[in-house]
């Protein structure tokens, strides 16, 4: 009976032990490049939808870096404009942070 027993542990142990394995994530590859010098680590020329959420005291300097200026603002709503992309972004502030952040066609700039 003690065999038995040491038999179904071991053969438990090994099923788990391969269940564990199956289930480990795959290593992440490091990025390629640190962001340049004074760019922002999210965000991009032409995408500033990571900005979602951020401090909007800080992160304004992070999008002017990139290559925006802000074009027009009503009430708590601004429109950035990157004249070299041609991308434009809506970002609105609530509770100093940007509640919302949407790309848009640069005409709408």
């Amino acid at each position: 009976m003690k065999f038995r027993s040491f038999a179904l542990a071991g053969a438990a142990t090994t099923l788990l032990a391969a269940c564990a394995a199956e289930n480990t994530p795959a290593p992440q590859p490091a990025p390629s490049q640190p962001p340049a010098a004074g760019a922002p680590a999210v965000g991009s020329a032409t995408d500033l939808s990571a900005f979602q959420g951020a401090r909007a005291g800080q992160a304004e300097g992070g999008i002017q870096n990139l290559g925006y200026e802000a074009i027009r603002t009503q009430g708590l709503t601004t429109w950035w404009f990157n004249r070299e992309t041609g991308a434009c972004a809506r970002i609105t502030t609530a509770n100093g942070r940007y509640s919302d952040v949407t790309m848009l066609p640069a005409e709408d700039c």
